[in-house]
């Protein structure tokens, strides 16, 4: 785990903006740019998907990322390689030191496969992504959505390759802070699940911030 902290001040940034549980954000990151996501109240799960501004079919790829840095865990240094194999994003700094790429986003399949059928309609982050994309003219659409980054959410690989939701491992204060190495697109579900530890079963706000 690489903790890094920035040394970057809320007053210099550009942009900011809690996002409450539960809620989706799309937002444009210009080249340069550095954006950082802040666990306010610890353990929330922040799951996030990045596209390139020019190209919308170049977007993040969990499996290139995990081959190009040869990890499946995501802190301070890691490159978000798209799916064109180019650098989307850059971690610098980091103060949660683990981020998940396996585990993907609750849907309500999901939910009613893992919790009960009667699960099936409750709030889950692909709702929350497709709310945002169809409420933006951003030329996204349901086919861009794929595996996505959960910020803050532990997701240990066991012994035998089995992938668990457990406990999270950030606290209230955490962020995770990245430059853009291009224009992109950021889409963020802050998480609303209530069933699986991985917002300690309760959902929180979190904090957006973007400096040039």
């Amino acid at each position: 785990m690489a903790i890094v902290e920035s040394k970057l001040g809320p007053r210099a940034a550009v942009y900011d903006f809690t996002l409450p549980a539960g809620e989706p954000w799309l937002h444009m990151i210009k080249q340069g740019q550095t954006f950082r996501i802040h666990d306010l109240e610890g353990n929330q799960a922040v799951d996030t998907l990045f596209y390139s501004a020019a190209d919308h079919d170049d977007r993040y790829s969990a499996s290139d990322t995990i081959r190009r840095q040869g990890n499946i865990y995501l802190s301070t240094g890691t490159q978000l390689i798209s799916s064109e194999g180019n650098v989307l994003m850059t971690l610098v700094a980091d103060t949660c030191g683990r981020h998940d790429t396996l585990g993907g986003a609750c849907a309500a399949e999901s939910n009613s496969v893992r919790y009960s059928l009667e699960k099936r309609f409750m709030h889950s982050c692909r709702d929350s992504f497709l709310h945002a994309i169809a409420h933006a003219d951003c030329g996204l659409s349901k086919c861009h959505l794929t595996g996505n980054i959960n910020f803050f959410m532990n997701v240990p690989v066991t012994e035998d390759g089995k992938l668990t939701f457990a406990d999270g491992i950030s606290a209230p204060g955490k962020y995770v802070e990245m430059r853009a190495e291009m224009d992109v697109i950021a889409l963020i579900s802050n998480c609303p699940q209530l069933n699986n530890p991985c917002n300690a079963y309760n959902p929180t706000p979190v904090r957006l911030l973007i400096w040039d």
